[in-house]
């Protein structure tokens, strides 16, 4: 049972809406925080509550150990957001490592019988396709660089690199999570998922966001949109405006 002390440093809420019929919860990238999502909360706090999972190693959990396998991390997390999620029909986002690790959640949480009512998996392959990535493995320099690959122009994206360099070990157990997680082709969920991929993200090609559509046996829907790695910040409105159409849909 987790406690409320523990669950309110899982999921936070910027804009709390206890009234709304719906909610959304958010997974951050690797090396990302809840913070990332305060302008999604904004902007929909009109039609559900909105939450983002802080994971451990940042922000005012810096202190903190990262989990670097996701599984143990989606242990974690499940058993943080399962009590919100019985709350209302919910719909769960994640982007990059948060899409695989919003999946993860989602199995643990239909075993308990619960489950989000839809799964967006943004900016991230098929859980069982792989790549040979080892940016784990590099240096630090090295792996900043990579996140400026990824971040393209935008380097908001990152926030400070003196600080970006304090929460370095919190990113490589994100890295290592991701890059050593493993999952099999027959693996499923009941929830219906969409699925949402950048025409030019570095790190998913169409074929590999498309081969999401066998870890569902619910709807599925795939939207290439313009932009990198990072193009949900780019192409935030539309992206905005599909979130807002799910969960007035649900409400």
């Amino acid at each position: 049972m987790t406690t409320a002390t523990e669950q309110g440093q899982w999921v936070r809420c910027f804009h709390p809406a206890p009234d709304r019929p719906v909610q959304l919860v958010c997974f951050p990238h690797a090396g990302g925080s809840a913070s990332f999502y305060f302008p999604v909360s904004e902007q929909l706090s009109p039609v559900a509550e909105v939450f983002a999972v802080q994971y451990p190693g940042r922000q005012d959990r810096r202190r903190e150990t990262s989990p670097d396998d996701l599984h143990v991390l989606a242990d974690q997390v499940h058993a943080a957001v399962r009590d919100t999620v019985r709350r209302r029909p919910t719909v769960f986002f994640g982007h990059s490592m948060g899409a695989t690790l919003a999946f993860e959640v989602t199995r643990r949480l239909e075993a308990d019988g619960d489950g989000p009512a839809h799964l967006f998996a943004s900016g991230r392959r098929a859980p069982s396709t792989t790549r040979d990535e080892h940016v784990h493995e590099q240096s630090d320099d090295r792996m900043v660089s990579e996140l400026k690959l990824l971040a393209g122009t935008d380097t908001s994206l990152l926030g400070d690199e003196e600080i970006l360099r304090m929460v370095l070990p919190a990113i490589r157990s994100d890295y290592t999570a991701i890059e050593t997680y493993r999952c099999a082709p027959d693996v499923t969920v009941r929830t219906p998922l969409t699925v949402l991929t950048g025409d030019a993200d570095p790190k998913t090609t169409e074929e590999e966001a498309r081969a999401w559509r066998g870890h569902t046996t619910g709807a599925f829907d795939l939207h290439v949109r313009p932009g990198g790695h990072f193009f949900l910040a780019s192409d935030a409105p539309a992206i905005i405006a599909m979130l807002r159409e799910r969960l007035t849909a649900l409400g």
